[in-house]
């Protein structure tokens, strides 16, 4: 009973930093106003994170759980399964916010968040290759390999979703993602470019 209301509170903790970084961004977030949004003292809240550098990191690992479908990881994935990753989060704005602020923040020098993020890509630059080549083989139809189209899928994904949260109403992420894959696979239409 203990056990599941620790994780309760853990969770709740992940959630309440999740909202406040979204705001204020990690260097402005702080350990005080996270404890407030839960009802706790700053040191209740660091009774179950010792640090702000290791309560972002479960920020960013829950983050990535989510998108993983209950810590499955992303074995298995194919790319209409990516294109619904691209959906989901069009509908969840707060999370891809912090994910975006907290992304950029990690490539200055001595940010907590950068080992995650280098590991993170190396991981998904590898996982996407896989995707590829289940889809395609070892050529995609514009002949690159799969490793070298791994970085332009992630990238995209990424990019995308700056532009979405900087001007929503003019950047579609899910049909500007569909429209990037079609290219990739060679399976853009007449109709798709215009044609008449």
């Amino acid at each position: 009973m203990a056990r599941a209301r620790s994780e309760e509170r853990r969770a709740d903790i992940l959630r309440a930093a999740l909202e406040v970084i979204a705001e204020r961004g990690y260097r402005g977030a702080s350990l005080g106003a996270v404890a407030e949004r839960v009802g706790l003292t700053q040191q209740g809240l660091l009774h179950y994170f010792p640090t702000k550098e290791a309560l972002l990191v479960a920020v960013l690992e829950e983050r990535d759980r989510w998108d993983t479908s209950g810590g499955r990881g992303r074995e298995g994935w194919r790319l209409d399964l990516i294109d619904s990753l691209v959906e989901y989060n069009a509908m969840r704005p707060g999370i891809v916010q912090t994910f975006s602020a907290l992304l950029g923040e990690s490539v200055t020098d001595g940010h907590p968040a950068r080992e995650f993020f280098t590991e993170r890509y190396a991981q998904v630059r590898a996982e996407m290759a896989k995707v590829l080549r289940l889809e395609f083989g070892e050529r995609l139809p514009g002949g690159l390999t799969p490793e070298r189209a791994a970085p332009l899928l992630t990238a995209v994904m990424d990019g995308l979703q700056y532009q979405w949260l900087l001007d929503p109403e003019a950047v579609d992420m899910p049909a500007a993602f569909r429209d990037f894959v079609a290219l990739l696979t060679g399976r853009v239409t007449t109709e798709d470019r215009g044609d008449k």
